[in-house]
C-alpha cells in the first residue's frame, strides 16, 4: 500500500508539473502572437495566425491588382514634365507604400495555399475604384496641370475603392495580420485623399 501510495503521489506531481509547463508555454505563445504584426515572414507564429478565411483571400487577391494599377498610374504621371511638385511627392509616396504591400499580400496568399484561379480578378476592371482602359489612356495623354488634376481626381476615386475593400476585410476577415493591414490602408489612404483634395482645390 505504501508503494502504491508513493507511486500515485509521484504520478500526480508529474502531471501537475507537465500541466504547469504547458500553461506557461501557451501563455508565451499567446504573448508572441499578440506581438506578431509582421508579414508572411513570421513563420514561428502560432498556426491560428496563418489561417485565413474567404474574406482574407479575397482581400489579398483583389488588393494586389488594385495596388498595381495605382503604381502604374503613378509611374505614368512621374514620366511627365511640368507636374506640380506636390503631386510628384504624392505619386512617389504611393509607389513607396504600395509595392511592399503587394509583396506582403503575395506572400500571404502563398502561405495560405490559396487557390485564386476563380476569384474573378478581371472583375476589378469594373469596380473597386479601378480605372478603365479609357481612363488610363486619358491620363497617359494629359499634360502639365491637366495631368496633375486628372491624376488626383482618378486617384481619389481609386483610393475610395481601396478603402471600401479594406473595410470589408476589417469587418469580415479572420487573419490578424490581414485585418491589421486593411485598417492601415483605410487610415493611410483616407489621409492621402484629404491631401489630394487640398492640392486639387489649389490647382
Amino acid at each position: 500500500m505504501k508503494i502504491r501510495t508513493a507511486a500515485t503521489a509521484a504520478l500526480a506531481l508529474t502531471t501537475a508539473l507537465v500541466l504547469a509547463g504547458c500553461s506557461d508555454t501557451g501563455n508565451a505563445g499567446g504573448a508572441m502572437s499578440g506581438m506578431d504584426h509582421g508579414g508572411p515572414s513570421g513563420s514561428a507564429a502560432p498556426s491560428a495566425d496563418a489561417s485565413a478565411n474567404d474574406a482574407d483571400i479575397m482581400f489579398a487577391t483583389m488588393m494586389i491588382p488594385h495596388h498595381q494599377q495605382a503604381i502604374e498610374m503613378s509611374d505614368m504621371l512621374l514620366s511627365k514634365e511640368d507636374i506640380d511638385p506636390r503631386v510628384i511627392d504624392l505619386a512617389d509616396g504611393i509607389k513607396a507604400a504600395q509595392q511592399p504591400e503587394i509583396d506582403t499580400l503575395n506572400g500571404w496568399l502563398q502561405e495560405w495555399g490559396a487557390d485564386t484561379s476563380d476569384m474573378g480578378m478581371d472583375s476589378m476592371d469594373h469596380g473597386g475604384g479601378m480605372m478603365s482602359e479609357e481612363d488610363m489612356q486619358a491620363l497617359d495623354a494629359a499634360t502639365g496641370t491637366d495631368a496633375s488634376k486628372l491624376f488626383l481626381e482618378q486617384m481619389i476615386e481609386h483610393h475610395n475603392g481601396a478603402i471600401e475593400m479594406a473595410h470589408e476585410e476589417v469587418n469580415n476577415g479572420q487573419n490578424f495580420n490581414a485585418t491589421d493591414l486593411a485598417q492601415k490602408i483605410v487610415d493611410d489612404q483616407t489621409a492621402e485623399i484629404s491631401t489630394m483634395e487640398d492640392i486639387l482645390a489649389s490647382l
